[in-house]
């Protein structure tokens, strides 16, 4: 039986690719936030207020949207960097 080893180094790089895509990721996140912020609070506290069941959808809604969006720009963004790298 052959077992493939882990060298440090791998362990290493792989650990720098995780950090890279977390540093990026919570940019976005941020980025995100403050944009729903900015655009959307208005119309969310009219929902929150005499709309609560929407509301909740469009919370829904939005959660879904980010996971979305900003996975895969950043993954997007990763592909591109690790061509330009290699």
């Amino acid at each position: 039986m052959a077992r493939k080893s882990v060298t440090k180094k791998e362990k290493s790089k792989t650990f720098r690719a995780f950090l890279v895509e977390l540093a990026i990721y919570i940019v976005f996140v941020t980025v995100y936030f403050f944009l729903v912020l900015h655009f959307l609070a208005g119309w969310l506290q009219d929902l929150y207020l005499h709309h609560v069941r929407l509301y909740a959808l469009m919370a829904i809604v939005l959660i879904i949207g980010q996971a979305v969006l900003l996975e895969s720009v950043t993954t997007a963004l990763l592909r591109f960097l690790r061509g330009r790298a290699q």
